[in-house]
């Protein structure tokens, strides 16, 4: 049977349904190096990486950029004369 992934490369997909069949083999080949992206209909699902792997989840990266950029927004804003509870009652219709 032919090797999906070559150790040290970049991630390859894998259909579920393949991935269960081939389980032992395909842990072989993450033991190796290698790491695979398993999917569901095309999408993406899981990640098969090593176990010793540093694994750092998109999610987290997106939120540790998000919390810099507002701490940076907010240094740069400046504050009203007028509490922002104030404004709104102003706006309030009666």
């Amino acid at each position: 049977m032919k090797s999906h992934v070559r150790p040290g490369t970049t991630a390859q997909a894998i259909g579920a349904f393949e991935a269960k069949t081939h389980l032992s083999r395909l842990l072989e080949e993450v033991r190796e190096g290698a790491v695979l992206t398993i999917t569901v209909r095309g999408k993406p699902v899981a990640k098969l990486v090593p176990a010793d792997a540093e694994v750092r989840l998109p999610v987290r990266r997106d939120l540790d950029a998000w919390l810099v950029r507002s701490r940076e927004l907010r240094t740069r804003s400046r504050r009203g004369p007028e509490p922002v509870s104030t404004l709104v009652r102003a706006g309030r219709r009666t």
